[in-house]
């Protein structure tokens, strides 16, 4: 293959976008190096929990770093479609998703070596919601990108990966973990690596609300694909949570069912409301609201 042109000569990089916004915010806040995190502080609260708080506080973890590993192993293929696309800027923020979720493997690996140590096989805290997102939906989703590049297969991955797995899971996951550990003022450490997650998972968030908006801006029969993906994985998210509490008959650090579910389905309704909106804007309008919101975060 021979490139015949390129973007730049033509017109210059669209630094009003969303995508390029988005780039400037992983530039000034995405730089950050898990392994500059001290977790001194950590490995001395580990070893004054309760067997049963390290159990928990092990399970959640485990589940972060399969998750973190998933879309690490799983994300090149919606990248190189947007590339394929010539859409610049938009490749440009998503070089960042990469870099940004294998630091996220990273952070939680030094934590399972370096706080909990001795964690044995970590595959005991899965469960079968937990399976069936992460292991067949979100894999499945996103390398079906690799043979079909449609705007239907981008919608389905982009909402598995964007919507579910980080704009439900991943957020409702942050919250009630770093609240838990924030309530009991322990694991300084682990509560401020979750924090910078938390401030890239923001971007990617943002990324795909946009992506999809624009997706459906511009083709509103989309809107029903993804309100399917949506309704059929929002029970697996559940499931996770329920899962989870299943395993425990008292869940220590004031770790509460109800709390987590409930946040999960703000979480998902505001997504939900947002995409709807996206039927009959104009691409224009999409732009606009995706900019506001990038201000206010």
């Amino acid at each position: 293959m021979m490139r015949t042109q390129y973007t730049t000569p033509t017109r210059r990089l669209d630094r009003t976008s969303p995508a390029l916004r988005l780039f400037e915010k992983a530039k000034k806040f995405g730089v950050w190096n898990p392994s500059d995190i001290d977790f001194t502080q950590d490995r001395a609260d580990w070893l004054g929990l309760s067997e049963l708080e390290r159990e928990v506080l092990l399970h959640l973890t485990a589940l972060f770093q399969s998750g973190e590993e998933a879309v690490t192993l799983d994300l090149l293929p919606l990248i190189m479609v947007i590339a394929q696309e010539g859409r610049l800027e938009e490749e440009m923020f998503l070089t960042t998703f990469l870099w940004e979720e294998a630091k996220h493997v990273d952070f939680f690996g030094r934590f399972l070596t370096e706080v909990a140590v001795d964690t044995g096989d970590l595959t005991r805290f899965s469960t079968p919601a937990y399976d069936m997102l992460f292991n067949d939906k979100l894999p499945n989703a996103l390398q079906a990108l690799r043979t079909d590049s449609s705007t239907q297969a981008q919608v389905v991955a982009s909402v598995t990966y964007n919507m579910i797995v980080e704009g439900v899971m991943a957020e409702t996951g942050y919250h009630a973990f770093f609240t838990a550990m924030d309530r009991n003022d322990i694991m300084p450490g682990l509560r401020h690596g979750i924090y910078k997650l938390k401030q890239d998972e923001s971007r990617h968030i943002a990324y795909g609300v946009y992506l999809l908006s624009r997706l459906i801006s511009a083709e509103p029969t989309l809107w029903q694909t993804a309100q399917d993906t949506l309704n059929s994985l929002l029970p697996l998210a559940i499931g996770i949570i329920t899962e989870l509490f299943a395993m425990y008959p008292a869940m220590p650090f004031g770790l509460d069912q109800n709390e987590f579910t409930t946040y999960a389905m703000t979480q998902f309704q505001s997504r939900f409301m947002r995409l709807m909106s996206a039927q009959g804007a104009s691409l224009a309008d999409v732009g606009a609201i995706a900019n506001q919101l990038i201000d206010i975060d």
